[in-house]
């Protein structure tokens, strides 16, 4: 273990420190991935269970939920006895049914509420 200097603010920091304590500089991100250094996958989420959610659960919001938007969801949650979130919920429903699984993630990873 040695002693460098940071790139962004000068204090001394361990070569083997993630990032500088001072200024959060990151330090040593090219070092490889030991035993003891998680790797974090999110999992894929479920077309089909964001359909059925849809259908059943839709004029609550509980697909919203489901694919990270909880924002939406509440907001469903509130119109709900207008039954405006439930028809929505069956159009979803419908786009989900016929968009890919890859368009499906690209579409939950594009756009968070």
């Amino acid at each position: 273990m040695a002693l460098i200097a940071c790139p962004e603010c000068g204090t001394e920091v361990s070569s083997r420190a993630p990032a500088c304590p001072k200024c959060g500089f990151p330090i040593n991100e090219s070092s490889p991935r030991t035993a003891s250094t998680p790797i974090v996958v999110t999992p894929a989420k479920s077309r089909g269970v964001a359909i059925l959610l849809a259908l059943v659960l839709g004029g609550i919001g509980a697909h919203k939920f489901y694919v990270g938007k909880p924002g939406v969801g509440v907001l469903y949650m509130l119109l709900v006895w207008t039954f405006i979130p439930m028809l929505i919920g069956l159009i979803e429903a419908i786009q989900y049914l016929l968009m890919s699984d890859q368009a499906f993630q690209e579409k939950l990873l594009a756009k968070k509420l």
